[in-house]
């Protein structure tokens, strides 16, 4: 059956806990098939067979407690239901708060500054049931579904340390009160989750940024008249004007002007790059100094900005396998906080008697158990770590891509357009016989003038490059052999100059020398005399090493990762650059279908490694399979839509020291997580404890669990300030 994806908002959850039983009601739902909720993104994302609806699972989330939005044009960004918190019942909680506070800040200074137990009790019915009212409607929520969540804890803990007080309100023991209790702490979470709001805020840039590329109009040139339309009504082959200065609306090619394109947001190019007559341009880019012309080459939803955020939103949406601990953990969070809580209140109060301290001890551990940090530690790195990979050009498709690539072992290459320019190059010549090297070229630029052989444009550009090549003439002849001022040339490989009975004095050496660098070589020859034929020069064509390759591979052994290159081309050829690049293995001759096997077996590693984590790095068709049984697949972004489509990690620039600040970025993304859940568990493993025996106050306990979650995200967000070394 046809699986489908749906994605929507899930709005009031406030922790890891509540991220388990949102999963929970839609895992139970006959044909879904995986969920993943994201409580920094507050998204939902679930696979299911196509007779499930997204209404009946809304409803489920509705039923659990939550509220399920839709996505639509107008929220798709999060911006209208990831609203950060008014700052209003932080400033109304914080002036409540003070006059509780101030008393104990100067009793110990003998000033006695505390309010009659009438204004406290109101007051703090005001903090408690007005300002926490979010609290137990959550809470109540989650208590109905036999479930729990943070905002049960802070309503249970918070109504204990009010209710106790009334109850010595009643009973005249109005000098034994704990109103500030409860109001410093309501007070005290309120304004950690309105900074942890603000920083969450901070975690979805990325997106916002790339959103905001997007151009709303564009000049359309229709019937010979040139009209302004919605970008969404641009169709495939429409013919769009970009004025200097303007951003690019649409994927197309230019058709008329040049200029340069400003695309640092699209592939963190830092300089702009020039554009002619034929060349792709992007949506979203930066139009030069001058005026195109641009044929449409793809709608709005199938342009290569809209993909990145896709890509940037899925990667953003899914787990890493690490938080799946986490979502174990956080199932039975609560209940299990809850007992410790029942424990510590009834421990304390059979062996001291005294159970109004008891009770403030039962309450502090309620209080500074916050799943909430859980919930967030994974997420706000992962957010964070793909955002700030996506502005330096780097996209990746999902959560488990960023946690595997951190333990790269291997990365392998293909060569041609990976390691290479991708386009053969006249590298090399020997002169046999009195002409310079001008003449030579002159003449072989000639022979080839309008071929579209490669070989024959690496010649021509080779020419055009001296000063004579404007002086080449088109002659007539059989492409290879041409008749220049009455005499014959020929201009061919080995085998053809032998089959003419090619005159070869002392050049077997030179021969010999370019064939082990891997050169595919030409020779040019005259016919001499009626039966003689002289060499006259011979070529050496290669497909040039690209210019940042070797600092690259360098970069990826800094960081203790072997290099292999799975190339088709001939061993010399594999040889000669696996020789200038340092790599650690190079194998040749490798047919298209056999890259998938080299990829397994190098996986499979050896007698002291039994397994290796490989990557490979591809840009064409026939490194679709490779990069589908690599544990990481790499695609070029300059390469096609297939090896994009079957990779795990797309490069939007050709430049390969993206491949190792690909691995830099997951390694360090992945530390952060490791670091935020340490602090997440230090918290409670240690304030827990604390708390059950008596070494914490409520309102301490409360200031650590807002710290929690604050601390949490603020290291996340420390990864923004990673700098590529491309």
């Amino acid at each position: 059956m046809k699986t489908v994806e749906y994605n929507f908002f899930v709005k009031e959850m406030s922790c890891a806990s509540c991220v388990s039983r949102v999963e929970k009601a839609l895992k139970k739902i006959d044909g879904v098939i995986d969920v993943s909720v994201n409580l920094a993104t507050e998204k939902a994302t679930v696979a299911a067979n196509a007779n499930v609806e997204l209404e009946t699972l809304m409803a489920a989330v509705d039923k659990a407690g939550y509220h399920a939005v839709k996505i639509t044009e107008q929220n798709a960004s999060g911006e209208e239901i990831n609203q950060q918190a008014s700052i209003w019942p932080i400033v109304i909680a914080v002036l409540f708060a003070i006059p509780f506070v101030l008393p104990m800040l100067f009793e110990p200074f003998g000033w006695h500054l505390m309010m009659p137990a009438w204004l406290q009790l109101i007051l703090a019915s005001i903090v408690q049931f007005g300002l926490g009212a979010k609290f137990y409607r959550s809470g109540f929520k989650s208590a109905i579904a036999l479930s729990g969540n943070m905002d049960l804890l802070v309503a249970i803990g918070t109504s204990a340390a009010y209710g106790l007080s009334v109850y010595q309100l009643i009973n005249g023991h109005d000098d034994h009160l704990y109103f500030e209790s409860s109001v410093v702490i309501i007070t005290l979470i309120l304004i950690g989750k309105w900074l942890e709001s603000r920083a969450k805020h901070q975690t979805t840039q990325a997106i916002k940024a790339l959103s905001a590329l997007r151009p709303q109009v564009a000049l359309v040139r229709r019937n010979e008249q040139e009209v302004t339309l919605p970008v969404s009504q641009v169709q495939i082959n429409d013919i769009v004007v970009i004025k200097p200065g303007e951003r690019i609306p649409v994927d197309g090619v230019i058709i008329e002007g040049s200029s340069s394109s400003d695309e640092s947001m699209l592939t963190g190019e830092s300089f702009p790059v020039n554009k002619t007559v034929n060349d792709k341009v992007t949506g979203g880019a930066i139009n030069g100094e001058g005026l195109i012309i641009v044929k449409t080459t793809a709608i709005l939803a199938d342009s290569t900005l809209s993909k990145i955020i896709e890509m940037v939103e899925s990667a953003q949406a899914k787990k890493a396998p690490i938080q799946r601990i986490v979502d174990r953990i956080s199932a039975i969070f609560v209940p299990v906080i809850l007992l410790i809580a029942l424990i510590t209140l009834l421990i304390w109060g059979f062996i001291t008697q005294d159970w109004q301290q008891a009770l403030l001890h039962a309450v502090a551990v309620l209080v500074i158990a916050c799943p909430c940090a859980l919930g967030l530690a994974t997420p706000t790195a992962i957010m964070v770590g793909t955002g700030v990979a996506a502005r330096h050009g780097i996209l990746i498709k999902d959560a488990e891509a960023l946690e595997t690539l951190h333990n790269i072992n291997i990365v392998a290459f293909d060569k041609t357009g990976t390691l290479t320019v991708g386009k053969p190059e006249l590298v090399e010549m020997d002169i046999m016989g009195t002409e310079t090297p001008e003449q030579i070229l002159s003449i072989a630029a000639s022979m080839q003038a309008g071929s579209e052989h490669p070989l024959a444009k690496a010649i021509l550009a080779k020419a055009k490059q001296f000063s004579y090549g404007q002086n080449i003439t088109s002659v007539s002849g059989s492409g290879v052999m041409a008749t220049i001022d009455n005499i014959d040339y020929y201009l061919g490989s080995e085998r053809w100059m032998k089959s003419l009975n090619a005159y070869f004095v002392d050049m077997q050496d030179k021969i010999s020398e370019f064939n082990h660098k891997g050169y595919t070589v030409s020779f040019l020859a005259k016919q001499q005399s009626e039966d003689k034929v002289v060499i006259l020069a011979l070529f050496g064509f290669s497909d040039v090493i690209k210019e940042e390759a070797k600092t690259a591979i360098e970069a990826l052994h800094q960081l203790n990762v072997k290099t292999v290159m799975l190339t088709g081309d001939n061993q010399n050829a594999a040889n000669y650059v696996g020789q200038q690049l340092a790599l650690d293995k190079v194998v040749a001759e490798v047919l298209p279908q056999d890259k998938a096997d080299h990829i397994y077996q190098l996986q499979q590693g050896d007698k002291q490694v039994h397994h290796y984590k490989v990557a490979m790095v591809g840009d064409g068709i026939n490194d679709a399979p490779a990069l589908a049984a690599a544990d990481i697949g790499i695609a070029m972004g300059t390469g096609t839509d297939v090896a994009m489509h079957a990779s795990s990690i797309t490069l939007m620039r050709g430049n390969l020291f993206l491949i190792a600040d690909a691995i830099d970025i997951s390694r360090r993304t992945y530390n952060k997580i490791k670091q935020n859940l340490f602090w997440a568990f230090f918290y409670n493993l240690i304030g827990i404890p604390l708390a059950a025996l008596g070494f914490l106050n409520p309102m301490i306990a409360g200031a650590a669990m807002a710290l929690s979650s604050v601390s949490v995200v603020t290291n996340a967000l420390l990864l923004k300030r990673w700098k590529a070394r491309s």
